[in-house]
């Protein structure tokens, strides 16, 4: 979706839920993200693997830095989620109010943030920041959380959508190698609002079960868009099969 077609504070936000919602329904997000220090780790970079991942039949892009946001949202007319790693603490994706007003002022037609109950750098509650994002910029709020009740929790708070992205990444949620597809049928079956799968699908058979569990979108990163850990994969298979001497 363009910066033209964006919705402004004062616009009706339903027709903007629906057209971006449709967008994306039952399709591939790919996230375009990279580490600091990694050879990657530039906008412009992150702006191509974008278009690639486009150019590949995604229906989404989600970004983070207010600098990749501008750069892909330039190049790219798609529906854009974006955030803001930032900071030390435990909530450091889109930490605090002025970092989600940067992302939307960057392009971003979904402001994603932590959605967990842990305590905000601002000391603001997730309800607040959330309608703070909706009434100052009109954009929708993707609530990342990691567990059934902070699911809950943040649907309640208001978030247009809620997506799997940290479970498995707090102490208290439940971990693995590949992604919490319960949690995903558990929360797109209680939700009122749209369930997003993402973290840690790396195989095409479970971004499906994703889908068929009732996720309304798959977001696909790491196994797309980080050569370094898909490199770092083979070399081990390859490396525990290969017979000693």
């Amino acid at each position: 979706m363009s910066p033209a077609g964006q919705p402004g504070p004062d616009a009706g936000r339903g027709g903007a839920v629906n057209a971006l919602l449709a967008a994306v329904r039952g399709r591939a997000i790919v996230s375009c993200q990279a580490y600091p220090g990694e050879p990657m780790r530039d906008a412009d970079t992150m702006c191509r693997v974008a278009q690639a991942a486009a150019a590949g039949g995604a229906a989404g892009i989600r970004a983070q830095g207010p600098e990749d946001l501008r750069r892909i949202r330039a190049a790219l007319d798609l529906p854009l989620i974006g955030l803001w790693k930032d900071g030390a603490d435990d909530v450091f994706i889109t930490p605090t109010i002025e970092h989600a007003f940067e992302v939307a002022a960057a392009g971003a037609d979904i402001v994603a943030l932590d959605g967990t109950g842990r305590p905000r750098p601002d000391g603001r509650t997730l309800a607040q920041t959330v309608r703070a994002v909706h009434e100052h910029t009109g954009r929708l709020v993707m609530a990342d959380v990691s567990t059934y009740d902070e699911g809950v929790a943040a649907a309640d708070a208001g978030a247009d959508l809620v997506g799997t992205t940290l479970a498995g990444y707090t102490p208290y949620s439940r971990g693995g190698p590949g992604p919490d597809l319960d949690l995903v049928g558990r929360l797109s079956r209680d939700l009122p609002v749209p369930v997003i799968a993402e973290g840690r699908i790396h195989t095409t058979e479970q971004a499906a079960e994703a889908i068929r569990r009732g996720a309304h979108a798959v977001v696909v990163g790491t196994a797309i868009t980080h050569p370094t850990s898909i490199t770092r994969w083979f070399a081990r298979a390859i490396g525990d099969a290969c017979p000693p001497g």
